[in-house]
């Protein structure tokens, strides 16, 4: 774990994180950040820098990251209604934080279009 990955130190629990799911493969959080009335962040515990990073042995962790992300719809009401799973890499893409990352969005109509 590197000591100055932000999302790293929330799965560790040192830093709080408003953690709403942890095992032994994934963390999810609030973001603080917010862009829909529900915005959490699906992690790996594993620190992986981005999708460009992302290896064969990953698979199954990636995976775990989406079945995670379906759990949690189901939990906060908006699995029927529906909502946006998300993964930034890179700077020109929106990629703030460099540990991979899924964006959990819904609570609105979210826009169709890249803005």
């Amino acid at each position: 774990m590197p000591s100055d990955c932000v999302f790293c130190r929330i799965a560790a629990g040192e830093i709080d994180g408003r953690i709403l799911f942890q095992d032994d493969q994934a963390t999810a959080f609030w973001d603080i950040h917010p862009v829909a009335p529900i915005h959490i962040l699906i992690i790996p515990n594993k620190h992986i820098r981005s999708v460009n990073e992302l290896d064969v042995e990953d698979e199954a962790l990636i995976g775990h990251l989406f079945t995670v992300a379906g759990r949690i719809a189901r939990e906060q009401g908006v699995a029927e209604a529906g909502y946006r799973l998300t993964i930034n890499t890179g700077p020109n893409a929106g990629q703030s934080v460099y540990h991979i990352h899924l964006h959990l969005m819904a609570g609105k109509a979210l826009p169709i279009h890249l803005g």
